[in-house]
């Protein structure tokens, strides 16, 4: 495995889980559970509340957690395959793949530690047009998965140009 890439993975991947893991004991601990507080006007609110389905709020019945616990792990473990499997990968691409698993485990270990869900607590939108709320980890896997699919297509367009 390349030195390299370890050392773009491993950082990234642990500073996405502790700041995910900091922010929502902050967030537990500070925030009352679906009161609005403002940052930035209506538009940045912190609202405490606690997913029990997938994303987007997708509920999966009563079994949602040990479902939602499998399909992480098995996520994980493409994951790392993937990122064993990289080679010379572009630093985004790495970089993505530990936002990814960054943030893939915090969520999981809310899963694993409370029935209750995983604790998202950042509320974003104008007026009552909301996104759904969300957290650190939420936003490591989707800045993540942006990053991986853009040096993979950065990536097949410079070959695509050396052809």
């Amino acid at each position: 495995m390349s030195v390299r890439r370890a050392r773009l993975f491993w950082p990234f991947a642990f500073a996405c889980l502790l700041l995910d893991i900091i922010t929502k004991r902050w967030a537990t601990r500070a925030l009352v559970p679906f009161e609005r507080n403002e940052v930035l006007g209506d538009v940045v609110r912190l609202t405490l509340t606690f997913n029990q389905g997938a994303a987007f709020g997708i509920g999966l019945g009563s079994s949602s957690r040990w479902i939602l616990l499998a399909v992480s792990i098995l996520m994980l473990a493409i994951v790392y395959r993937w990122y064993r499997s990289s080679g010379q990968a572009q630093p985004g691409q790495v970089i993505g793949l530990a936002l990814i698993a960054g943030g893939a485990i915090g969520n999981l270990l809310d899963r694993l530690l409370s029935a209750r869900g995983v604790v998202d607590f950042i509320d974003v939108g104008v007026a009552e047009t909301r996104w759904w709320t969300f957290n650190v980890a939420d936003m490591g896997v989707s800045v993540g998965a942006a990053l991986v699919l853009w040096s993979v297509w950065r990536s097949g367009a410079e070959a695509g140009r050396q052809s």
